[in-house]
């Protein structure tokens, strides 16, 4: 892959086995409330917030027909079927889902569920002096080579990922370092694993279990996975992958001991998500997820199906429609003119957009016969503020932003129109449904205009400021801007180091307003810290040398990327297109812009002359309240991506921009090509605001961490962050982490976890927006598939719906 460039300063590996990118940091202060940043949400917060529904047509396996084939979309093929290297991406993980050992799956509400096929249990049986896991494998668990799953494929897994050997090229490694050492149990069934350190997380181990055939050398890790895969064990087993087809072909394991696959065949064909209404349409596909724009297709196309407009009927909607009947009889007119030449251009221009009329009715008369399966995914959209440098370095200025947000507003512009709950997330750790999910939202406050004001004043930033200079600029030669001495992490200018003699604590105020109360618990600063860049299109292996772009799980999917925290990032690398792109506000690019210039005065050219007595043009109103600070204009830089896939995500930013602009917040958007907006911006600092997206875990204290951790000091005096891209972190948040995944209390470590995301929202790096829609188009017969929210599929019940009218009749195989 790829070195992701860092403008503001080097990149460095924090170990020889980490895959993460840094950049040097700067670092400011920050004064929390202990009483504010405890949360003010009940203990059963997540119990009571409902997950969306799941939408995947669910059947019972007697009304699944035995056999068929079922042709599923993906991004693009693999390059590697190892789901712990750098590149895996989603093709990858749908791969290991269905022919690997999951030890715990996701259930609807995104909790870990033991799997039964796998294990008869697994519980910790020990806590003194250590930690000790016992997993009771299924007896009849065996590869397809027929040798049992057992001890030797845990002992050699948790060596390949434990860090502890650098010859092994993995992705992560979280929680395999504090294992001690795995044994065999009383049998060949169980299996002890003994941990040096306490790992609330456990259960997020071993899943995907690869054969001892893979991870026992370097060699068959590195590169024996990336292409063929030993041995499996699942419903599915990998017949082979076809790059010339684009087809992954998984077919039906004689060797599984579980309920069998009702399918024959699964086929996984890499069609772009451009290319999926064309497929779709064309009969090539069954299953696929698709953009708002290809749902609003499908939907219309049921539409016109139902009403018989396919039947010969002219469309109202697609090419041609918008034509007059003026229009149509001059077109007609100047075709049958006597000017020959335009006559003929005329003629080429009627026949070409026939064409397009023919091939538009074709197409929607065929994806009439799909539906749309919708559902909330677990992941969210983000408003990321980076403080790194500049007026985001403020946290009064970033709160300031969060506060001109109506992150109501937003939801419902994204998920109203598709029928889907609209509740902006209150968490950065979890989503509605979840264990660990709690509103700690009110640590930084909702929207408010007068506040959001009040923290620009008392940041300095007011009306007329762009045209102040600086107290005590000198003229000419001696106007000389003095650099500001740095200060120590979590100190502000002016502010005395703690036993100096006049240090004192600074007074309490109520939560967003523009003065906090000191985090006495940890007396800790905020830092504004480096990035890690693995995602996206670019990781970056121990011996920095370049590779093969990385795609993330679900984010190519879905046309535009999620960035992947800790276990999911070597899942989803490529990662941050796949934002809002399935959405759409219905706000035209553009559009606002016109309508300001409608019925606006005249007020002549800049730098023309004017008759002696005309008028000066007026000021427009808004630019009266620009803000500035010390002779410069508060102007925040909006990278956005410029792609064909991104339109609704534009359309988020243009609402954001919007409601900045009513505080005095002015912006400037970027739009930047797809493939240069994670790695040449958002990965390498070069932005202040940015939408991207982040998924929800299971195990929010291990994958979390490294998107809020503090960054840490490397020997030439650069700071090392892990996939902190908003560059703001604390020291409490990083102990908060680390004291949720080494209780063995659960109660205890969701309540931690819930404490640290109420300093992440008090920090405001992050501003999570809507959790984002899940759209996908399928077959109507096609059973147990669809948007499956937080749960992972069951491949196994994955088929066609047996005929009414016959008994355990099978689907057509022949596609």
């Amino acid at each position: 892959m790829s070195q992701v460039a860092a403008p503001r300063g080097r990149t460095c590996s924090r170990s020889p086995r980490s895959r993460t990118l840094r950049s040097v940091a700067t670092l400011t202060s920050a004064v929390l409330a202990v009483s504010v940043l405890a949360g003010c949400s009940s203990d059963d917060e997540g119990e009571q917030a409902a997950a969306a529904a799941q939408d995947n047509a669910p059947a019972a396996r007697d009304k699944v027909a035995d056999g068929g084939t079922m042709r599923w979309a993906v991004d693009a093929l693999p390059t590697t079927l190892n789901a712990f290297q750098a590149d895996a991406d989603g093709a990858t993980s749908r791969i290991a889902g269905a022919v690997l050992p999951s030890l715990y799956t996701l259930d609807a509400r995104g909790r870990p569920q033991r799997n039964a096929d796998y294990l008869e249990s697994a519980k910790v049986v020990e806590t003194e002096p250590k930690q000790v896991v016992l997993y009771k494998l299924n007896q009849q668990a065996v590869w397809s080579d027929g040798r049992e799953i057992g001890a030797p494929d845990f002992v050699a897994q948790w060596r390949a990922l434990s860090g502890r050997d650098t010859a092994y090229w993995t992705a992560r490694n979280s929680g395999y370092e504090r294992i001690e050492r795995i044994e065999r149990g009383k049998d060949d069934l169980e299996v002890r694993v003994t941990f040096g350190k306490p790992y609330a997380d456990w259960q997020s181990l071993f899943t995907p279990l690869y054969p001892k055939e893979v991870m026992g050398s370097p060699s068959s890790f590195n590169d024996g996975a990336r292409t063929a895969l030993k041995a499996t064990a699942g419903p599915f087993e990998l017949k082979g992958i076809d790059r010339k087809s684009g087809e992954v072909t998984l077919v039906r394991s004689a060797r599984w001991w579980g309920q069998p696959a009702k399918l024959d065949t699964l086929r996984l064909k890499a069609v772009p998500r451009t290319e999926r209404v064309a497929a779709l349409s064309a009969g090539t596909l069954d299953l696929a997820e698709i953009d708002r724009a290809a749902a609003d297709r499908i939907a219309q196309a049921v539409r016109d199906a139902r009403s018989g407009a396919n039947g010969g009927q002219a469309l109202t909607h697609g090419p041609g429609a918008g034509t007059t009947p003026a229009a149509a009889l001059r077109s007609w007119a100047l075709a049958h003119g006597t000017d020959e030449a335009q006559a003929q251009v005329v003629r080429a221009a009627r026949e070409k957009n026939q064409q397009a009329i023919a091939q538009y009715a074709s197409e929607q008369s065929a994806l009439g016969k799909f539906v749309v399966r919708k559902s909330l995914e677990p992941a969210y959209t983000q408003l990321s503020l980076n403080g790194e440098s500049g007026p985001l370095a403020d946290e009064r200025v970033r709160r300031a932003v969060a506060r001109a947000l109506n992150r109501q507003e937003l939801a419902e512009a994204v998920l109203k129109p598709l029928g889907l709950p609209a509740r902006p997330p209150g968490s950065h750790l979890a989503l509605a449904g979840q264990a660990a999910y709690a509103d700690s939202s009110d640590a930084l406050g909702d929207q408010d205009t007068k506040e959001a004001r009040a923290l620009l004043s008392d940041a300095g930033w007011v009306p007329g400021g762009a045209n102040k200079k600086p107290a005590g600029t000198k003229a000419g030669s001696e106007s000389v801007e003095k650099t500001p001495e740095k200060k120590p992490a979590g100190e502000k200018a002016g502010e005395k180091k703690a036993g100096e003699a006049g240090a004192g604590k600074p007074e309490a105020a109520k939560p967003g307003s523009s003065q906090w109360q000191a985090d006495v618990a940890s007396n800790e600063g905020l830092y504004i810290v480096g990035d890690d860049k693995p995602g996206s299109s670019a990781t970056v292996p121990a011996d920095g040398k370049a590779g093969e772009s990385a795609r993330g799980v679900g984010g190519p999917e879905n046309g535009t990327s999620v960035l992947a925290p800790a276990p999911a990032a070597a899942l989803q690398s490529v990662a941050v297109l796949r934002q809002a792109e399935s959405l759409d506000t219905g706000t035209a690019p553009g559009a606002e812009a016109k309508g300001q210039t409608a019925g606006r005065p005249d007020n002549g050219v800049a730098g023309a002359y004017a008759p002696l007595g005309t008028a000066a043009p007026a000021v427009p109103a808004a630019a009266s309240q620009s803000l500035g600070k010390d002779g410069k204009a508060l102007d925040l830089r909006f990278v956005l991506p410029s792609g064909p896939g991104s339109e609704s995500l534009r359309a988020v930013g243009d609402r954001i921009v919007r409601m900045l602009d009513a505080v005095g917040i002015r912006t400037t958007v970027t739009k930047v090509a797809d493939e240069s907006f994670f790695k040449d911006h958002v990965a390498s600092g070069d932005y202040d605001l940015a939408l991207y997206s982040w998924p929800a875990s299971a195990f929010p204290a291990t994958d979390a961490r490294p998107i809020f951790a503090k960054p840490e000091p490397a020997s030439d005096g650069s700071l090392l962050v892990e996939q902190n891209y908003a560059r703001v972190g604390t020291d409490r948040i990083d102990q908060l982490f680390d004291q949720a995944v080494a209780t063995l209390d659960e109660e205890e470590a969701r309540e931690l976890v819930r404490q640290a995301d109420a300093r992440i929202w008090a920090a405001a790096g992050s501003i999570p927006l809507y959790q984002r829609p899940q759209l996908v188009a399928a077959r109507p017969e096609l059973l147990n598939a669809g948007a499956w929210g937080f749960a992972a599929p069951r491949y196994q019940d994955i088929g066609w719906k047996k005929p009414a009218s016959a008994n355990g009749a099978e689907r057509n195989t022949s596609k």
